[in-house]
């Protein structure tokens, strides 16, 4: 009997242009993760809400690509049968949609129901046109271009990015699944869904270009630029509130980031920018954006990094007129809380207080926060409700909140700015006699070594840096301390810290998305 030959099941694959479905999506979403499992839950479910909420305030043309996507979070939170009935619902709802298909014929085989995979494979099958001769037609294109639409559209909620490298990789494959979609669909898809594909699209490469402004490759990011300005510059002529409030906004965005070039791209000429105001993008943006609180949300959050605080804060208020209740609009009272405290500290030394009713009302609305189901499990509501505390002399509060923040913060995180805190506390803690030198250099190595496992070495290095700029004379007394007690591997870290010439980081990494 002749033998039956190995099958190279990538060889297979490789023969398909495109594959349906999320399942075997290069994504962090899709691999065993080094983050403990409670705060990989926690990161699923922030995005599986935030998916919920977009989908009841946008159920336009990337309804299917929202609902796949909240199917796969449902998956991977264990909740079988949800994701099963969110499959179903879209195969019902759109009988050509194959990442529903695909998406269903995998979670049936993992219930162990594989007469009724088998039927979703055939399925998909006859709708890629792989049983007869209608590969190449028009209607198996457009399902194709939808397809790949949805993968792409999958990426900008990836969780777990470790670092730039990652996050560049990702985004990049977004925009490429996007940019094929275009490709198999042509002139078949209608106007107002391509626009729809240009938003996340120009989502994507606003990121992009968020991360490479800190790089040194500068072609690389004038290219995700001027296509970023060139997406914008359709979105804004979608009939759909949602994308053209926010296309505004980030087109107002991307005019303040032109100052960081040494020469005007050349995209803000070629898309008719010159000479446009920022805040007049903004203006419009609002007028937009008035009735929908999860709109208003990203523009406040925008508002705040962007340092226009008075905008912010009144953003964040037409949200919360909407919208009152912390738990489905919590982040409309982060946003405050963070604008609160701004308004509340010094602009040049944020350990001096200026306003003890703004950091007061700042913590009423972390407490706000706080009701949100996952609200204590945040790490950036520790880490202000820290600051806040700090700076109204509550030392020993601060710091509990600042562990807290370490504690919860994923590996890889970019939000460093909580281990600086604790430190830079644990020191005033110190030269407060409320702690001796002894236990200082032990919180100090104990907390050291928890940040490395959390965050990169050229973080750590540039956080070092700063608490010894500002606090020399305690760092030299803590060094005298740690080498009579034999801690030499801590010494040379914060030597070789002040040694490293490294870049300056963000104002605001924790934030950088939006």
């Amino acid at each position: 009997m002749d033998e039956t030959p190995d099958v190279d099941i990538e060889t297979l694959i490789d023969e398909f242009e495109y594959i349906p479905g999320h399942f075997h999506l290069e994504m962090n979403l899709n691999f065993e993760s080094c983050t403990p499992v409670e705060f990989r839950r926690r990161d699923i479910k922030l995005k599986r809400d935030s998916l919920q909420f977009q989908l009841e305030a946008d159920s336009s043309f990337q309804q299917f690509a929202v609902k796949n996507l909240l199917g796969v979070f449902f998956f991977y939170l264990d909740e079988f049968h949800s994701a099963r009935d969110i499959f179903l619902s879209v195969s019902q709802h759109d009988p050509n949609n194959l990442n529903a298909w695909a998406n269903l014929a995998y979670v049936y085989d993992r219930l162990n129901m594989e007469d009724k995979a088998s039927q979703c494979t055939d399925k998909l099958s006859h709708l890629m046109g792989l049983e007869g001769e209608e590969g190449e037609s028009k209607d198996v294109r457009l399902r194709a271009a939808r397809c790949l639409a949805e993968q792409g559209y999958s990426h900008a909620f990836d969780i777990g990015l470790l670092n730039e490298e990652d996050s560049i990789e990702k985004l990049s494959s977004g925009i490429g699944l996007y940019d094929k979609a275009l490709a198999f669909g042509k002139h078949e898809i209608p106007v107002e869904e391509k626009r729809s594909w240009f938003f996340t699209m120009a989502t994507l490469c606003m990121r992009l270009d968020g991360i490479l402004m800190n790089s040194s490759k500068v072609d690389k990011r004038l290219q995700f630029f001027n296509k970023t300005l060139m997406l914008l510059r359709e979105v804004v002529k979608s009939s759909n509130a949602h994308y053209k409030a926010l296309a505004w906004c980030y087109l107002g965005v991307m005019l303040e980031r032109q100052n960081t070039f040494s020469t005007t791209p050349m995209g803000i000429h070629d898309c008719g920018y010159s000479g446009t105001d920022p805040l007049g993008c903004f203006g419009k943006a609002l007028e937009f954006a008035k009735d929908d609180p999860l709109i208003l949300n990203r523009l406040a959050k925008i508002c705040h990094l962007l340092g226009k605080q008075e905008l912010a804060i009144g953003t964040c208020n037409m949200a919360l007129d909407l919208l009152q209740d912390p738990k489905l609009n919590w982040q409309a009272y982060l946003t405050r809380a963070q604008v609160l405290y701004y308004m509340g500290v010094d602009a040049v030394k944020e350990t001096f207080q200026v306003d003890e009713d703004a950091l007061n009302n700042a913590l009423v609305c972390i407490a706000k926060a706080t009701e949100f189901e996952l609200g204590d499990t945040l790490p950036e509501i520790q880490l202000l409700k820290g600051k806040c505390l700090r700076v109204k002399s509550e030392d020993l509060n601060a710091m509990e909140c600042f562990k807290k923040a370490i504690h919860l913060d994923n590996r890889g995180s970019q939000g460093t700015e909580s281990f600086r805190c604790l430190i830079e506390t644990l020191l005033n803690l110190y030269n407060q006699n409320k702690i001796n030198e002894e236990c200082l250099a032990q919180e100090v190595e104990k907390w050291t070594k928890e940040a490395e496992g959390k965050y990169t070495s050229d973080s750590i290095h540039q956080e070092l840096q700063v608490i010894y700029r500002n606090n020399t004379s305690e760092i030299v007394e803590l060094s005298k301390a740690m080498i009579a007690m034999g801690k030499m591997d801590l010494v040379k870290l914060l030597f070789q810290a002040v040694k490293v010439n490294a870049r300056k980081p963000k104002l605001s990494s924790r934030s950088s998305s939006f």
